[in-house]
């Protein structure tokens, strides 16, 4: 490991994560009428470190590592950043950049206008919410680490409520106290290895750390904490309302950017903290707990009335995917931990969904400040009046499904290579089919928006060029990741992403997007009058809107608090049991 104390490349991962804060500070100190020009300031030159961050990174081909003050762990606190967490800087930043683009509509103040305190919030907002991210990232001890992932609660939280009606309170009340419980697990587990090892550090913690009873209960704490912060289904409590009660700018942050900071802290523990403690059986059952979240998240979504609604849900779903990894990176026996195709494929899949569910919202957003409302059934005609706007949603939306040429594909072709090498073809399936899903929420919304009108769509609001071209540089980027193949992937998985298997594979999942929206969506898909009921077909659809109903009605009873809070503490219980099954790695 490279001590880069006083060089450039350690003043860089200082810099990445003082400036958004010193931003923030300087924009509270300027005033409202200054704050959107200071965080457009700190955005190209966070950018700009993010990218020297990663050129030295490459260049020294190590972790580089910066000491505060010259002091050394276990005194002293270090900045770190590998592989994973340059890439999540950098995707960050762009994310960030897009997104301050994007609010710029919605969140500016002209000379001739009052100052408004949600604009003023927003900004500041979105710098404390990147400050906080990029400490996440480069964090070296699993304290700093706490504060950092508070700092991004606490940023988080104001971000739902910035329109400030009694829904959006209720639902940052509810994301904030259900937070606070995980924030509590953590800490716990944060307590029981420091007085079982005398240090927090991640490499002298990792080096100290045995597989006993001190080391799996802090586990199963701080992951199921860690979980609660990350909505994984089924402690998802707060994220719908949340998310889309959320101005669309909000919802983008929050759901691209905040979510990925408790998920980045579950990876630190797994692979870099306590790989000699995990086990087989519970690498199972975190992505069980994802496995469930693509499929429910994904039914409900198709049951939605609403726009925003349908995206905050398929965000539910998307949030599984993320940890499908974790069992696929053990090897064929299930004794060891590895980094590799699983590790990358992960990371990946976390990119391709922040940069794509961004798109998605800014462009649900859009489709609401045109029309002033987001009805699904009622976006008839939105293709012709908003085209740049559909195609961004839909861009995003191949992205998410993981077809060609998207950076989901290649996270997909990863994972399916390690659960092909572990011999686990359950997630094979999974994988697969969680595709469906995601092109049955696409199609159905396509669908409605390409619609004709029997009279002209007259839009409420003219919306932004530059608030579109924004989303569809997002989904464009979410794309373009396909790009890293010709880059240094493990094994090089995608020879030639437009052969007739891989296209084949795209046009079954459509068609079984397709064949779900059909079913499962509230209103007829078809214009034209559906088959009888007696019918065959009229049979399937009844079976497959009390399917959905009855997805619906579970949906509401995990989200209820006396669920959520039993389930969090059962889940880890679960997890305090299952690391002790099997082999530890």
């Amino acid at each position: 490991m490279a001590l880069s104390t006083g060089t450039q490349a350690g003043a860089l991962l200082a810099a990445a994560v003082l400036l958004p804060f010193v931003g923030m500070l300087l924009g509270l100190l300027l005033g409202g009428r200054q704050v959107q020009r200071v965080a457009f300031a700190s955005m190209p030159l966070g950018l700009a470190l993010a990218l020297g961050i990663t050129v030295a990174w490459l260049r020294e081909g190590q972790t580089l590592v910066y000491l505060l003050g010259g002091w050394a762990p276990p005194l002293g606190i270090a900045l770190r950043a590998d592989g994973l967490a340059v890439a999540m800087l950098l995707a960050v930043a762009a994310v960030v950049c897009g997104i301050g683009l994007y609010a710029r509509a919605d969140f500016a103040t002209p000379p001739d206008a009052r100052e408004s305190r949600a604009a003023f919030s927003y900004w500041l907002l979105l710098m404390a919410v990147w400050g906080a991210l990029n400490l996440v990232f480069v964090s070296g001890d699993l304290f700093t680490l706490y504060v950092a992932l508070e700092l991004l609660t606490f940023a988080g939280v104001p971000l739902v409520c910035l329109a400030g009606s009694g829904e959006t309170l209720r639902a940052a009340l509810r994301y904030m106290l259900f937070a606070l419980c995980g924030s509590v697990l953590y800490l716990l587990g944060a307590v029981l290895l420091y007085g079982g090892y005398g240090t927090l550090d991640i490499p002298l913690l990792a080096a100290a750390v045995q597989p006993g009873a001190i080391a799996r209960t802090a586990l199963a704490l701080m992951t199921a904490g860690l979980l609660a912060k990350t909505a994984l289904f089924p402690l998802h409590i707060w994220l719908p309302p949340a998310h889309g009660g959320a101005p669309a700018a909000a919802s983008a942050v929050l759901s691209a950017l905040v979510i990925k900071g408790s998920w980045f802290l579950v990876l630190r523990l797994w692979f870099d903290v306590m790989p000699g403690v995990v086990t087989w059986a519970s690498a199972q059952l975190l992505a069980g707990l994802g496995a469930m979240a693509i499929v429910a998240g994904s039914v409900v979504a198709l049951r939605q009335e609403r726009l925003k609604l349908l995206v905050a849900y398929s965000t539910v779903a998307q949030i599984g995917y993320l940890f499908l990894m974790f069992p696929l990176a053990f090897d064929a026996t299930g004794n060891a931990l590895v980094h590799g195709a699983a590790s990358t494929g992960g990371l990946l899949q976390a990119v391709s969904h922040a940069t794509a569910k961004a798109a998605m919202f800014m462009a649900a957003g859009l489709v609401y400040a045109a029309l002033g409302h987001d009805r699904i059934a009622d976006l008839a005609g939105v293709a012709r009046m908003l085209p740049v706007t559909v195609l961004a949603f839909v861009l995003a939306g191949i992205a998410l499904m993981g077809v060609v040429p998207s950076g989901a594909y290649l996270a997909k072709k990863l994972l399916l290579d390690a659960a092909d090498g572990s011999r686990q073809w359950w997630w094979t399936i999974v994988l697969q089919g969680g595709a469906a899903f995601t092109a049955g929420y696409v199609v159905l919304v396509l669908v409605n928006v390409l619609r004709r009108r029997s009279a002209a769509l007259i839009p409420v609001k003219r919306v932004s060029r530059l608030a579109e071209f924004a989303a569809l540089l997002l989904a464009v980027g979410s794309l373009a990741l396909a790009l890293a193949a010709l880059g240094p992937l493990p094994g090089h998985p995608v020879s030639s992403p437009l052969a007739p298997k891989e296209l084949a594979t795209t046009l079954l999942v459509l068609l079984g997007g397709a064949l779900l929206a059909l079913g499962l969506s509230r209103a007829p898909l078809l214009a034209a009058p559906g088959p009888a009921a007696g019918a065959p077909a009229g049979r399937l659809r009844q079976a497959a809107l009390a399917v959905g109903m009855a997805f619906e009605q579970g949906d509401r009873l995990v989200r209820r608090w006396s669920f959520a809070s039993i389930g969090l503490l059962t889940l880890a219980a679960l997890f305090g049991a299952l690391l002790l099954v099997g082999p530890a790695t």
